[in-house]
């Protein structure tokens, strides 16, 4: 196991490309964090969701339900710096902005107008939320999930600490498929085994054997040794931190 406080995106061996974060328990933390490191690396960068998530605060957003190659942004026109009009396309190293269509009724965003590899030809990473978890630490997956996009050259599969150690339906978005998977019932204590062995059950289910595991929040284990009983269940390395 792996334990870090910063170089993340090291410690999870992002590639340029498009990056899918799945799972529960510290999504779009992870989603910003990664943005910036990458982009203090030099990295162009764009966050982005293939399902519903609220806008990264403060990173720039073109504001628009248009393409992002569409109506080119003109000199004396009024536009946000970050913008990923026609224009900016091109933006230095070192950048970061977000894109998506913004929902006025629920203020969230949803995937952007343009196809996700075409966007990766414009930008170093596309940093993209791929999956839902009503903000809880763990989760099983219905039949739709995740939405991973085409082309997609990294997923990071973050698992919630937090949970570990409560009631399933406490802790568990979809307790019902999470029960099913490890032979339990809803008001058993999701245990680092169990976790692990749905985590296990869907990585073959979904054909993500390749995907790395995060587990956030481990600063919330009364019993830092959970983490290790966690891996241990899981038979493959993990990157354990505390995303802030």
């Amino acid at each position: 196991m792996e334990t870090v406080s910063g170089n993340l995106a090291s410690a999870l061996r992002i590639e340029p490309g498009i990056t899918a974060i799945i799972g529960s328990g510290g999504k779009s933390t992870l989603l910003k964090t990664l943005g910036l490191e990458l982009m203090r690396a030099g990295g162009r960068v764009l966050l982005c969701t293939t399902t519903h998530m609220f806008p990264v605060a403060g990173v720039p957003w073109d504001g628009s339900n248009r393409r992002l190659d569409a109506a080119p942004w003109q000199p004396g026109t009024l536009h946000v710096p970050g913008c990923t009009c026609e224009a900016c396309a091109g933006m230095s190293r070192g950048s970061i902005c977000q894109a998506g269509v913004l929902d006025p009724e629920t203020g969230k965003l949803s995937s952007p107008a343009e196809p996700l590899d075409e966007l990766a030809q414009r930008f170093d990473y596309v940093l993209a939320e791929a999956d839902g978890s009503k903000r809880l630490p763990l989760k099983a997956h219905a039949a739709w999930e995740p939405v991973i996009p085409a082309g997609t050259a990294n997923v990071i599969w973050i698992v919630g600490a937090s949970g570990l150690g409560k009631p399933i339906n406490e802790a568990v978005h979809r307790p019902e498929l999470f029960c099913e998977r490890c032979g339990c019932e809803l008001t058993d204590i999701a245990t680092p085994e169990r976790v692990a062995m749905v985590l296990n059950a869907e990585l073959r289910m979904l054909n993500l054997n390749n995907a790395r595991i995060m587990l956030n929040q481990v600063d919330t284990l009364a019993d830092p040794a959970v983490a290790g009983r966690f891996e241990t269940a899981l038979s493959r390395p993990i990157v354990a931190t505390s995303l802030k």
